[in-house]
């Protein structure tokens, strides 16, 4: 699938780190290194802006290694660019550490997916069909 992007980073396009990755690194954008103290949140830009085909959205992700290693995630993951967005993105990082994290211009700071989505048509009844599960919510399948 071809998507245009406009790039106004000084970095190169995203890309597959391995052939058979599913997500795109994006990188940030800063006129300086910004400090995430524990529990602090930031919008961090990007310098790109994309064109979805309709139908498509792209999903904005947290980098295992980065919330792993750092404690740093994407707080509303996974955060939903639309197909008719024309902003930049940005991507909102917290600190769940207990330490402060530094983000430099040019880290890897989550990870792009473009994904298919359909429209649904609501039909509205009376009841729902009857399964085994019926209503049983968290947990009622069992402990694992």
């Amino acid at each position: 699938m071809k998507v245009k992007i406009v790039n106004k980073s000084p970095f190169s396009l995203p890309e597959y780190q391995t052939k058979l990755s599913a997500g795109l690194d994006l990188r940030a954008v800063l006129e300086e290194g910004i400090r995430l103290a524990p529990l602090e949140r930031k919008l961090v830009a990007t310098g790109l802006y994309i064109e979805l085909p309709p139908g498509f959205e792209a999903q904005i992700r947290p980098r295992s290694g980065m919330a792993f290693k750092q404690g740093i995630t994407v707080l509303n993951s996974p955060g939903t660019i639309d197909a008719d967005y024309r902003g930049e993105l940005k991507v909102l990082l917290v600190n769940l550490s207990n330490q402060e994290v530094t983000i430099e211009h040019g880290d890897r700071v989550a990870q792009m997916v473009i994904a298919k989505h359909e429209k649904i048509e609501w039909v509205e009844g009376e009841a729902l069909t009857e399964t085994k599960r019926g209503e049983g919510g968290y947990g009622s399948t069992g402990k694992n």
